[in-house]
């Protein structure tokens, strides 16, 4: 699972992708190492060391209107998630640390040009989420 927020005090710190809401990836470089952390309100944050990864987890925090994995265990899923259905489930899951396209291809018994369909509709439903509520003017 990708690790939750230290209280490290990074040597370099900037916005990697700021999203509405509140919601933003900082890119956080610790001597030779560079992290990105997912941040939202109410959200305990998230560390990742692939930018795609932190991407997607926010396209998913997107996808089902946010979610708290506080309290949800080590290799638990958010409620919220499992809810969503399929495609959401299984973009979380490449979230997750040792699991790629062919890990979730091979468990879902799918081709892996399946799972990264399911990993483009979560993406684009995301964009459309953000692209209404910035038409609301809740950016």
């Amino acid at each position: 699972m990708p690790e939750p927020c230290t209280a490290d005090a990074p040597t370099d710190s900037s916005t990697y992708r700021e999203y509405i809401l509140g919601v933003r990836i900082v890119e956080q470089t610790t001597g030779d190492r560079t992290r990105y952390r997912f941040k939202a309100p109410d959200h305990e944050g998230i560390e990742f060391d692939d930018p795609e990864m932190a991407t997607l987890y926010a396209d998913v925090y997107f996808d089902v209107n946010g979610f708290q994995e506080a309290e949800t265990g080590k290799r638990g899923v958010p409620p919220t998630i499992i809810q969503a259905g399929r495609d959401t489930l299984v973009a979380y899951f490449l979230t997750q640390d040792s699991v790629d396209v062919h890990w979730a291809a091979s468990f879902y018994g799918e081709k892996p040009e399946k799972i990264e369909r399911y990993v483009s509709r979560v993406r684009k439903r995301s964009e459309k989420i953000r692209e209404g509520a910035k038409e609301q003017n809740h950016a």
